[in-house]
């Protein structure tokens, strides 16, 4: 079954989304053995696509956070909130469910306790000793995220200031790299844990797209300039993502020394740059990734979340089951891991996100109604 089609959906989002998945699957396929030759430089920097989802979602949820200060209105801390818990909780508990009754599902013998996972701070000091399901470290990222966006939209928007919100970006541009560079300096051997997964280091994605939305809703002449340049923002994009690729050529991103350590220190904020600007080529009228539709992005792009949280559990039961899925000879093999990653991430969407997310919208529109309604007994005008 295929996802609703939505008329508004912006097909360079999609295949940024799309990319984004695709690139950490390959990634994290590389634990469970070895992989072709040919497609392992892509693998190896496959963790990039955590950080287009930061980007991608700073810049998606940043929007719904200030758009309603653009129409005079103020922002519903507990709604937006209560929106994002329809969206992320149903699919993550029933996965996080999995893990903790079913053994056999963790690619890792090992969890960390299960408290860290619902308090969603499982990514501060992970140990590699208990490693199952360690990839909601991106998740809590993002929920920390959650929590403190709308708070500081609305201590800002309380007396908007142009020169505050630049002040404010800035300072979390410089303290991330100031903590990383005291990290990197003082404590070599801890890069993994000390620095990539830890929220208060791995904001620059996050803060791209805020930014990128605050520039769209309060600087629309700004904004329509860059969407002039689509093809510009790609290019300039691209060589900034590639100038990271270059810091982290010999894929050792705990260095302490060298353009490895530069790339810790400066290279987290230079992606996350050049994916912003990738994200605004995307969303540009004469960019490339804008008006280009490539068959089966969009549902990948929607189903990005299911697979995010369930493909690396797949395919550690296929590798039980299927040992040639890690063998670098065989199509069958790579068919054989899409068709199932894909049909576990269906399930999980339609069995549970897509009916949350029904009543998520259902309760905005009788909300919305309820409204109207109020307003119209107040003012007969109406």
């Amino acid at each position: 079954m295929k996802p609703t089609a939505n008329p508004n959906r912006l097909f360079g989002l999609d295949t940024l989304r799309a990319l984004a998945i695709v690139t950490v699957m390959l990634y994290h396929l590389t634990i469970f053995g070895e992989l072709p030759e040919r497609i392992l430089p892509f693998t190896y920097f496959g963790w990039m696509g955590v950080d287009l989802f930061f980007v991608l979602s700073g810049f998606l949820i940043g929007q719904q956070a200030l758009r309603p200060y653009f129409t005079g209105q103020q922002l519903s801390i507990s709604e937006f909130y209560r929106r994002r818990a329809y969206r992320i909780l149903p699919a993550y508990l029933t996965v996080l469910a999995l893990y903790f009754l079913i053994p056999a599902w963790r690619e890792s013998p090992n969890l960390p306790p299960l408290w860290k996972f619902l308090t969603f701070t499982m990514n501060f000091g992970i140990s590699f000793d208990r490693h199952a399901f360690s990839h909601a470290w991106s998740l809590c990222v993002e929920e920390h995220f959650y929590l403190l966006l709308p708070i500081l939209v609305m201590l800002l928007m309380r007396r908007p200031s142009a020169r505050k919100t630049i002040a404010v970006f800035a300072s979390v541009l410089l303290a991330g790299i100031a903590l990383r560079a005291f990290l990197i300096t003082h404590y070599p051997d801890d890069v993994w844990t000390g620095i990539y997964y830890p929220s208060y280091t791995r904001l620059d994605g996050l803060l791209t797209g805020v930014a990128l939305a605050t520039i769209r809703t309060f600087r629309p002449a700004w904004w329509q300039t860059l969407m002039q340049r689509g093809h510009a923002l790609l290019l300039t994009g691209i060589v900034c993502v590639g100038c990271v690729v270059w810091m982290f050529r010999n894929h050792d991103l705990g260095s302490d020394t060298g353009s490895a350590m530069w790339g810790v220190i400066v290279g987290f904020p230079l992606l996350s740059l050049g994916l912003g600007l990738i994200t605004a080529s995307s969303v540009s009228k004469n960019g490339l990734l804008s008006g280009i539709k490539i068959p089966g992005a969009e549902t990948i792009a929607t189903l990005a979340f299911s697979l995010y949280l369930t493909h690396k559990a797949i395919g550690h039961l296929l590798m039980q089951q299927f040992p040639r899925i890690t063998s670098p000879q065989g199509p069958a093999s790579w068919l054989l891991y899409t068709v199932a990653c894909l049909s576990a991430a269906s399930l999980l969407h339609f069995a549970v996100e897509r009916p949350f997310l029904h009543i998520r919208d259902h309760s905005i529109r009788h909300k919305s109604n309820a409204a109207l309604e109020e307003e119209m007994r107040q003012d007969p005008a109406l």
